[in-house]
Order: C-alpha cells, then structure tokens, then sequence
C-alpha cells in the first residue's frame, strides 16, 4: 500500500506489526539500488516495506511497498518514526551525495537502537585514454574549468548550479531530471532527461554541441557512466566531483543481494 507525504501507514499494515507478524524494513531511498531492493523486499512474505523519498524530483520513480515523502526533520526526527512505526531495520540506500541523510541515519539508528546498512554502489575508476581530474566539490570544479574548456557539458544535476553561475565566458549544457533554478550560468541551455544513457546519445550530445569537457559527480553505477566512454572516444577531459564522507562504524553493502544477506543475518540472530 502506497502512502505520501507525511501520512500514516494503513491501520492494518501497523496492528499486523504490533503482533509480531511482520518485520518493518526503512529504506531511505531515490536510487535504482533503493529501488530494486524494496522490490525484492516487498514480495517476501512477513515483510513491511517503507522507502522514503526527499521529494526533490517532481514525478519520483516510485518503489514497490509503502512510501512516504519528505523529511524527517533531523535525527530526532527520524529517530521518532524509527519508534513510532517500530522499524526493526534501517537501509540507507540513498545517493552517494546525498551527504545529511547519511549521517542523520546513523545518529537515529544508535539512538533507537536500530540496526543500519549503507548501501554504496562502487564508485567509477579511471581507464586507459581517461583524461580525469579530481575535485572535492563543485566549487573546486568551477575552478578547474577555464583552464579545460568552452563549452560544458555539466552533469552534477540542478541543485548546484549556483557554483558555476560567474563563469560567464564559458558555455553550459546542462542536464538535469527536473528544470534548474537560478542562480545558474548565463550562458546555458537545459536537457531535461532522467538515465539510463547509452554510449551512441552520450556521444551525439558531445558532437552536436562541441563539447570540449565533462563535468560530473562520481555517481556510480552504469545507468550515468555512458558519459565518460563518450568523452574518453571524445578526447575531452572529464572533471569528476569526488564523493563526500560518509559516518565510520556504518557497514555497508555493494548491491540489493548484499543488502538482502545482511537482512537475514540480522532476523536469523534476533
């Protein structure tokens, strides 16, 4: 059963729950893992299923099971829900830049006592004929830029385009899931897409517009890494955002069937 916002599961779902026929699994969502795991979930008997969304996407792929959408309202905040719907395990399969979310997870989940998995898909490593510079954050790649290229192909999504908007000797493509708000680039022109991409649309991006570098997050995962075979067959240089800390002590799955051992070492040692 599908919920939104902030509302509560069905009565149904919940007194099920109190009796002990069900076992409550959060998974803090958005991502294909997310997605592919409450699926996997779901279908499994004498399971509840809740993914929460942060509502930044207009029209989120939604998961199988109950959803709820929007935040929490910090680690006290989820650490109340935690109790209030008697979570019995926690799965932080959000993006890998996320960044809050991750650390707020961890906080809860040592308060309420709530066992916790992070799910982070393995990052992309450089190949041969890559020509890949590192940065710490968006800032730092908007500096790098001039001395790389004119035209951009910026694929960092819409939420931090305020980083590059004084580079207005420079020209952006930037692609996003949802339009961006200003303050932004002046000399800009928008692609709304969601992935996967392939190597052929990645490639015709890059000629068509004369784009001569690449600027991404180390996201992971295929569905996004069509880009960087493009710009490799390309010859142009790629800026890649490396990914933010996440909280020590977390452990951490690859993959949904990781995700899924470790759900059942949990309930087989409960």
């Amino acid at each position: 059963m599908r919920g939104t916002g902030g509302a509560e599961p069905s009565a149904k779902r919940t007194e099920r729950h109190d009796v002990g026929a069900e076992r409550h699994i959060l998974i803090l969502g958005g991502t294909t893992e997310a997605r592919r795991l409450a699926g996997e979930l779901d279908a499994l008997p004498g399971l509840r299923v809740t993914t929460s969304l942060a509502g930044r996407v207009a029209q989120p792929r939604l998961p199988a099971g109950e959803v709820r959408i929007g935040g929490f309202g910090g680690p006290e905040g989820l650490a109340r829900w935690l109790r209030e719907q008697q979570v019995d395990a926690l799965i932080d399969a959000t993006h890998p830049f996320a960044g809050t979310i991750s650390f707020n997870a961890a906080e809860a989940a040592a308060e309420v006592h709530v066992p916790l998995l992070a799910v982070r898909r393995p990052g992309w490593v450089a190949g041969p004929g890559d020509d890949w510079h590192d940065v710490g954050s968006l800032d730092e790649a908007a500096e790098a830029l001039p001395a790389l290229g004119e035209r951009v192909f910026l694929t960092t999504g819409r939420m931090g385009l305020a980083a590059f908007a004084h580079l207005g000797r420079l020209w952006f493509l930037v692609r996003s899931v949802d339009a961006p708000e200003p303050p932004a680039p002046p000399r800009m022109e928008v692609v709304l897409d969601r992935g996967p991409f392939t190597v052929e649309a990645e490639r015709e991006l890059i000629r068509r517009h004369r784009i001569d570098v690449l600027v991404t997050k180390d996201s992971g995962a295929a569905a996004t890494a069509a880009k960087l075979t493009a710009a490799r067959e390309a010859g142009i240089p790629v800026v890649v955002v490396r990914r933010p800390p996440t909280p020590e002590g977390v452990p951490t799955a690859a993959d949904p069937a990781e995700a899924r051992e470790w759900l059942d070492r949990q309930f087989r040692n409960a």
